[in-house]
């Protein structure tokens, strides 16, 4: 059997009428959408360094409990005695 070949037609069906709908807006949730959805881009090598989406967060997320974890910074804050010497 051979299936009969359907276009679809360009006009709406008789029972409709353009009257019906409204003034149409485009990308009238496009903002709502972005506001949604968080995507970045990452460079080449860093998305081969992380399989998924999870590893990327459980990285990130143990650098910031890292960051949290020394509030002072651990290197000391003169230089030491030997690149005083040399410089």
């Amino acid at each position: 059997m051979k299936k009969s070949s359907r276009k679809p037609a360009d006009e709406l069906r008789p029972e409709y009428k353009r009257s019906d709908f409204g003034v149409l807006v485009r990308g009238k949730y496009a903002a709502r959408v972005s506001e949604a959805s968080n995507v970045v881009v990452l460079e080449s090598q860093v998305a081969r360094a992380f399989p998924n989406d999870h590893a990327v967060n459980e990285a990130l997320l143990q650098l910031m409990r890292d960051r949290k974890g020394s509030a002072r910074p651990t290197a000391r804050s003169t230089p030491s005695r030997q690149k005083r010497r040399a410089g």
